[in-house]
């Protein structure tokens, strides 16, 4: 599908928008419809929500589609300007908490970062994650291994890192991942490093034509993105994760809050 015919999809919020960020699972309902998600946090100021309106009229004008608003900020005028515009809405307050209000019968706090603010030492354990994540995304290094809650290995392009950083965005969950590659199959083991904490290691594997369509939009016409090389990385990354005792999921149609659900039941188990 061309760039153009993409739904939009804003994430608009008045801090960081990982609070509205995190409804971004929504979309994945829908697999029929590709989207393009854009993210504007810090929508805090008339000056910037009219940028805000800017970018949705924007959208629309290229492709004549209405774009998605996921939307969380508390300001009630800010609010209200920004709806201004023509988008479907999904409003966080509007949807839920002024609702749970009522029911409480208290009157909800609006200022940005609550979400956050109430829970201190959580979010301070998520953006440590991150760092973490970010740190170890394909085995950039090895330092501080032994404080990873899960090490997910699989072929390249088989959906680790999105995976380490929802993790860790999420659920403050340390997540370290490297690549299997043909010099890990001819030893028929994991890169040496890891070897001390096969417990902590979790596969992850992927339909061949997928895996070859990713790997051509980053190297097309590849022996790399090649079906043939696809097949036989998959293959013989799958007997290997198999001979060492290590759980797998296949990410070829699960998004990436469907996969954390199974790496988080597999952490806890153990």
């Amino acid at each position: 599908m061309a760039n153009d015919l993409k739904r939009r999809a804003f994430f608009i919020s008045d801090g960081t928008g990982i609070t509205a960020g995190s409804l971004g699972g929504l979309l994945a309902h829908f697999p029929e419809t590709e989207f393009e998600q854009i993210r504007i946090p810090f929508t805090d100021s008339h000056q910037k929500i009219e940028d805000a309106q800017k970018r949705i009229v924007n959208a629309k004008l290229i492709n004549g589609l209405r774009p998605v608003v996921i939307m969380s900020i508390g300001n009630n005028e800010l609010r209200s300007e920004l709806k201004e515009v023509d988008a479907y809405y999904i409003d966080l307050f509007e949807s839920f908490i002024f609702p749970l209000g009522k029911e409480l019968q208290q009157d909800p706090l609006t200022r940005p970062g609550v979400a956050h603010s109430m829970n201190g030492a959580n979010y301070g354990n998520r953006i440590e994650a991150i760092n973490f994540a970010l740190g170890h995304d394909d085995g950039m290094t090895h330092n501080g291994l032994n404080q990873a809650h899960v090490i997910l290995v699989g072929v390249s392009r088989s959906g680790k890192t999105p995976t380490s950083i929802y993790l860790a965005m999420q659920f403050g969950i340390k997540a370290a991942n490297y690549p299997l590659i043909p010099e890990d199959f001819e030893r028929g083991t994991v890169p040496p490093i890891l070897e001390g904490y096969i417990d902590k290691i979790f596969g992850l594997t992927i339909q061949a034509n997928r895996l070859s369509s990713l790997r051509s939009e980053r190297r097309p016409d590849s022996h790399y993105a090649s079906i043939e090389n696809c097949k036989d990385e998959i293959k013989k990354a799958e007997k290997l994760m198999q001979k060492l005792g290590v759980p797998i999921a296949d990410s070829t149609s699960r998004s990436v809050e469907e996969l954390s659900a199974i790496i988080i039941q597999h952490i806890n188990k153990n």
